[in-house]
């Protein structure tokens, strides 16, 4: 009886919306064509290469990996770009995090980061824990929220999925491709994103922190993992922006 519920629960968890909010990116046309910039070390190169390959599998997007931008340890995007960043960022208790700033439902920047204070582990340093942590943090900036919360439940082959055990859980799965079909079906008047730097300059002004990387930067909580900690935080920056942080965290 026990695998009989089981077997009627996943279907519907695998179904459940996973869009964060309204939040997407502002554009005139599809596919969605956002300049990913690379700051991470060569042992991050290869999750980073393959989780923007296998976001790109979806049909309204088409990003590149280009050179990185930012200062690694701040991780600060321009107007329009994404950054991607590791570093040594201390025992905070989280394994990666990923944020937006929005104005209204339109995502106007993005970065990612991921914390080598605990990737340096036994515990984390496996490929498959990296590119979990990689893919999910950079679904978060397409506007892209969990499928499921607990980190005990059965693997549902995403990793937009929280688990003990991340083997099978290291790329999108269809849900995810539909649900970015249907965040991304209408088109907006203008673009909020901005193609990379031709001279691939600093796009992330003078250096400083931004909000994530302490607690205190992160406004106020407004969602929580299936252990109860809060994992998803609210700044308001007044006139209708935003910045939102996603936070996965250590077990």
């Amino acid at each position: 009886m026990a695998l009989a519920v089981a077997a009627l629960i996943l279907p519907l968890v695998a179904s459940a919306d996973n869009s964060w909010g309204n939040y997407h990116w502002a554009r005139t046309a599809n596919p969605l064509t956002l300049s990913l910039g690379d700051n991470v070390s060569t042992n991050w190169d290869g999750a980073l290469a393959t989780a923007n390959t296998d976001w790109n599998l979806s049909a309204v997007l088409s990003n590149s990996v280009d050179p990185g931008r930012a200062n690694p340890k701040n991780c600060k995007p321009g107007d329009g770009l994404v950054e991607i960043c590791n570093s040594t960022y201390g025992f905070n208790g989280w394994l990666g995090i990923a944020g937006i700033w929005a104005s209204g439902d339109h995502i106007t920047k993005g970065y990612v980061k991921v914390n080598d204070t605990y990737f340096n582990t036994s515990t984390y340093n496996t490929p498959a824990w990296r590119q979990l942590v990689m893919c999910q943090e950079v679904g978060h900036i397409f506007g892209l929220s969990h499928q499921d919360e607990d980190f005990t439940n059965p693997n549902l082959g995403t990793c937009m999925d929280y688990t003990n055990n991340p083997g099978p859980n290291q790329a999108p799965n269809q849900h995810d491709y539909d649900q970015l079909a249907a965040i991304y079906t209408h088109l907006d008047g203008f673009n909020s994103w901005a193609p990379a730097p031709a001279d691939g300059g600093s796009g992330g002004g003078k250096p400083g922190s931004i909000p994530g990387e302490d607690i205190s930067q992160r406004g106020k909580a407004i969602g929580a993992d299936g252990k109860g900690r809060p994992n998803l935080f609210e700044l308001d920056l007044g006139n209708g922006n935003k910045a939102l942080t996603h936070v996965f965290w250590a077990n």
